[in-house]
């Protein structure tokens, strides 16, 4: 089983923007309504299809994707 067995990129669905299941949900959508504070409990209400799974992946892969590459940041 892949680590990341919930996410899915399909180039034919959201020109390839990484998804949850094969749902219409990017996982860039999850990650910023937990970095909003919205709840697992909030966010599993608005998306009635995710599952909690759907979301810890989703922020696993998420920091996974910020490990893998430098960003463009500024010194404090």
């Amino acid at each position: 089983m892949s680590r990341f067995d919930r996410i899915t990129v399909d180039p034919n669905q959201l020109g390839g923007v990484p998804c949850l299941r094969g749902l219409r949900i990017p996982v860039a959508t999850i990650v910023g309504l937990v970095a909003e504070d919205r709840t697992h409990d909030q966010i599993l209400a608005d998306y009635p299809d995710l599952e909690i799974q759907d979301i810890r992946q989703a922020l696993a892969y998420a920091a996974e994707a910020v490990r893998e590459r430098e960003l463009p940041l500024r010194a404090g």
